[in-house]
């Protein structure tokens, strides 16, 4: 894997249960220099609601600020449908 990336693997659920986890994982990261890109992986999601994109707005608000990317990976399902309804393959890269 490229050191420049670092990876959030979430699992389940992606409510509002994981705000405080979420940003917990992503607040390193952002201050790590060596880290230019955040990868959100969605391999394991089966539900996303609108606190999720929410999150995810404020994580790539921050990680602009901070000069670096936010790439949400391995988007399928449910979770793909509402991302892309919600415009957000307009806002990330999405794979």
């Amino acid at each position: 894997m490229d050191p420049s990336s670092a990876v959030i693997r979430l699992n389940g659920r992606f409510d509002f249960a994981w705000f405080g986890r979420f940003r917990e994982l992503y607040e390193p990261m952002l201050s790590n220099p060596v880290i230019r890109e955040i990868q959100i992986n969605f391999a394991e999601v089966n539900y996303i609601d609108s606190s999720a994109l929410g999150m995810l707005m404020l994580l790539k608000d921050k990680a602009e600020a901070a000069s670096k990317k936010v790439r949400l990976v391995q988007v399928h399902g449910l979770s793909k449908d509402l991302l892309t309804i919600a415009n957000f393959h307009t806002k990330f890269q999405m794979d």
